[in-house]
C-alpha cells in the first residue's frame, strides 16, 4: 500500500524555503524533493490557500513562505493538505454483516481513533520553527571543525 507523503514533502520543501532569501521555483523544489514540479505546485497550492506560502509570477517568480514559522504547526499543515489518512491500516469492510468482523472493526476503530487523536495533539505542539531549529543544529554539527592557521 502506498503511503501518503504529502506532509513529509511539504515540510521538506518548507524547510528548504526557510533557508533561502527570496523565492524558489517549483523546479528547484522538485529537485530537492526528488519529484515532479507538478507535484510541488499542487502541494504548494494547498499551502497557498491556507496562507502559509505565497507565489510570485514571472521570470524571477517562485514560492515564498508567508507565515511566521513559529505560528505554523504540523497540525495546520496536515489540515491544509486535506487531512490525509494518518494510518495505512483500517477495517476490511466498514459496515459488515458478520458479527466477528463487527467485533474486529470495533476494536480497530477505537484504537485507531485514540492513536490518531494523540498524533494530532502532538502535531499541534510542533511548529515549523521547531523543525528549522533542529535542522540548524544538525547542520552545524555536520560541519567539519575549522582549523586555525
Amino acid at each position: 500500500m502506498k503511503r501518503d507523503s504529502r506532509l513529509s514533502s511539504a515540510l521538506h520543501a518548507l524547510l528548504h524555503m526557510a533557508e533561502r532569501e527570496g523565492s524558489i521555483t517549483s523546479e528547484a523544489l522538485a529537485h530537492c524533493l526528488g519529484t515532479n514540479p507538478v507535484v510541488v505546485r499542487r502541494t504548494m497550492g494547498y499551502l497557498r490557500n491556507a496562507g502559509i506560502v505565497t507565489s510570485d509570477r514571472g521570470h524571477a517568480g517562485g514560492w515564498r513562505i508567508r507565515a511566521d514559522l513559529a505560528m505554523v504547526s504540523l497540525r495546520q499543515l496536515h489540515e491544509a493538505l486535506g487531512e490525509p489518512a494518518l494510518f495505512a491500516i483500517g477495517n476490511h469492510h466498514e459496515s459488515p454483516d458478520c458479527l466477528v468482523e463487527q467485533s474486529v472493526n470495533a476494536a480497530l476503530a477505537g484504537t485507531l481513533a485514540e492513536a490518531e487523536a494523540l498524533l494530532i495533539q502532538r502535531f499541534s505542539a510542533i511548529t515549523l520553527a521547531d523543525l528549522a531549529a533542529d535542522f540548524a543544529r544538525r547542520h552545524a554539527a555536520a560541519q567539519p571543525p575549522r582549523t586555525r592557521t
